[in-house]
Formats: C-alpha cells, structure tokens, sequence
C-alpha cells in the first residue's frame, strides 16, 4: 500500500457497507485496520485502550467459518457473534485477546444506566471481503436488542471438538440507524476524549436513554434468486447432499424432518403434525402458530409441504400452486426443500402476496447451524432420529 493510500484511511470516515481496500504485499502489512482505525492487525477482536476500560472496539468476521457462524440480519439489523473460545481447554474467559472477557464486561454495562451505558465502547463490525485483506464495514453496533433481555443477548453456548466439550459466547449486536461514522469522532475517541457533538444522533439515544434505533433494510426485491437459496460453499453442498441421499427412494420420511426444521426456525410453532400419505389433502403436516404469550395467545393454523429435491430441481409453479390451493382463510403455508423455488414461482408467490414461507437449502444450513449441528458427522447423527 502506497503512503499516500495510507494517509487517506487515516482520515476517511466510515461509511456503511463501502469496502477499505488494504495492500497487495501478500503478508499482515496489507491490513487496512491499522491504518483505517488505529488497532493491531491481527485477531477477531480488536481494541484501543486497555481490555479493563476499552475506549473503542474493532470486530471482524470471516461470516463463513460453519463452526462459529457469525451472521448479520440487515433486515432486523441484528448481528450474531461468536466469541473467541474456540478450541478445548481453556475456560470461557481465558482467551488471549481478552475478547470473551470484553463481551461480557460490556453487556453487563449495556444493562444498567446511562452512566454505565456511557462506559460501553463503541464497537466497529468489518467482514472481510475475501479479496486479500479487504474489508466491509458493517456499521456501528451496540450490544444486545430491543427484544432480548440480559438473559438472551448474550448466552454462553456448550459446543464439542475432538470428543471434548467446552463453552463459548453467542452475542447479539444491534446495528445503530446511521450511514456516516464522523473521522472526528474516532480520533476523539483514540484520544481519550468522546466528544457528544461528534458522535451519531442513534449513538447517543442509546448511551442516554438506552433507546435502540436499529438500522433495518428492507429488501428491495421480495423474492430471492437460485444463488441466494442455495450453498455457497463445498462443505454446505456436501451437508445438502447427505440430507437428499438420506431419504432418497422414500421422500414421505422427509417430512418429519421438515417438520421439525420449521419448529427450529420458526419459533412460535405451538402444534405440528404429519398428514396420512394417503390422506394429506395437498399438505403433507398441518399444525398451529402462535401469536402473544400467555392467555392473551392466539393460534393461527398452518399447512406444510416438504420437497426433498435435488439442487439441480427447482419448485415450481405446479408444487406451489398445490400447496396454496389448500389453504384455507386466515391461513399460511411452509414448503421446506432441499432445493430451491424457481424464479417465477417464488416471484408470483411474492407479488400474489401468498403467506408461504420458503425454507430452501440454505436456510436449512443456517437453521441447523445454529442448533449446534455444525458438522457432517454431527448432521448424520441429527438425521438419524428420523
């Protein structure tokens, strides 16, 4: 990298989703971090000041480790990290960058009032972009949700490698509404000195009124393309393709596996049974959602269909239609397929304004990775309950 590329990361702001190009020399130099932030160039965590009283946070994710899969929801503007204990025997908050430790001194800052809240430092998410050490800026994230209380935003995970168990951090991060982080407020904040008239409107309403103010995105087009319902990946077309050879030759076992692959991404499901093959009525399980809590709750019915396709075999319109043709007012559907709905079926279904749920391939991948079903062995045992 040119000193001249050096001194303009130095004094650019941050702007959300724009990538920070970093160097070509093939070694740790090429980092852009360093010089765009002023934190080391290495590790998942980054920090300035001290791990006791961090004035600044930096966290950067890969976004494609199947172990630790970190995520971010732009539509709800909630983002999933995974700390740094990721490895056998060592405990919780023994790790060497601290980052575990930091997770939790910050969230239980993010609890309490504004004066603890002020203590809280700012943290930059960046994922890199896969092109030598170039980085996407995500935004500026808080700790915890509107919808989470301290119970949930930040939950110590069991996992298992090489036959032993040991326990890492699952975090949700809310991504504050602003496009611009201010040059100024960053040196500020290196500095020592967090001045209020620097720093972005969403960031204050939180440290002072611990509002959150997410920044959501909407998708601009509904319904998603064959790339975006499929793997990206080797290890995510082997995992697809194990679940497909499992039923093959008898779909109708399927069923019951998508059955419960709904009740892990779709929470609220109260009730969910299998139809009699010969009797389904177009809908191969049925069950009831339920909205509210408590006696207050409503139940809302819903019928489920399950494709065990190929990858290389779409749903179609005629799939579809089958399933929406028997749903009944105030109803809505799930189709669950190894594969993925075609480009004019899913587009009619979204432009219809059809209540179907699509769970394709990869969204199986996410859901079950997220259960803690994280390898091909541990996807093997998982199927075998079926």
């Amino acid at each position: 990298m040119e000193a001249l590329e050096e001194t303009a990361l130095r004094n650019a702001d941050l702007m959300v989703d724009r990538v920070y190009t970093g160097g070509r020399r093939g070694n740790a130099s090429d980092d852009s971090l360093p010089h765009l932030i002023g934190v080391s160039n290495q590790g998942g965590f980054r920090y300035i000041g001290s791990k006791d009283h961090p004035r600044l946070i930096v966290l950067t994710s890969t976004m494609s480790d199947p172990d630790w899969p970190d995520s971010l929801d732009r539509e709800a503007g909630i983002f999933t990290y995974y700390g740094d204990n990721k490895k056998p025997g060592h405990e919780l908050h023994d790790t060497p960058r601290f980052g575990n430790l930091l997770l939790r001194n910050m969230f239980h800052a993010a609890h309490g009032g504004a004066e603890e809240r002020a203590l809280v430092p700012p943290v930059l998410v960046f994922a890199n972009t896969g092109t030598w050490r170039d980085v996407e800026f995500l935004g500026l994230f808080v700790p915890g949700a509107e919808q989470l209380d301290a119970s949930h935003d930040l939950v110590a995970v069991w996992k298992e490698k090489a036959g032993k168990r040991f326990q890492n951090y699952q975090a949700k991060f809310t991504a504050l509404d602003m496009q611009v982080v201010p040059r100024q407020w960053l040196s500020a904040l290196k500095n020592g000195d967090a001045r209020v008239g620097y720093s972005p409107a969403s960031w204050r309403t939180w440290v002072e009124r611990g509002i959150y103010r997410p920044l959501k995105a909407p998708r601009t087009i509904e319904h998603r393309s064959r790339e975006e319902q499929l793997p990206v990946d080797s290890i995510g077309i082997a995992r697809v393709a194990a679940i497909q050879k499992y039923f093959e030759g008898d779909p109708v076992r399927f069923e019951a596996c998508a059955a419960k692959i709904a009740e892990l991404m779709i929470g609220d499901i109260a009730t969910i049974d299998l139809t009699r093959p010969t009797r389904d009525g177009g809908r191969d399980a049925i069950g009831k959602f339920r909205i509210g809590r408590g006696a207050s709750a409503v139940l809302v019915d819903f019928a489920l269909e399950a494709k065990c396709y190929s990858p290389a075999n779409s749903v179609g319109v005629k799939e579809l239609s089958r399933l929406i043709s028997r749903l009944r007012h105030r109803q809505f559907g799930i189709l669950v397929t190894t594969s993925y709905v075609a480009a004019q079926a899913y587009q009619e279904i979204k432009e219809d304004q059809h209540p179907i749920v699509i769970i394709s391939a990869r969204d199986i991948l996410e859901v079950l990775r997220a259960s803690g079903v994280n390898t091909l062995d541990q996807l093997k045992r998982w199927l075998s309950a079926f």
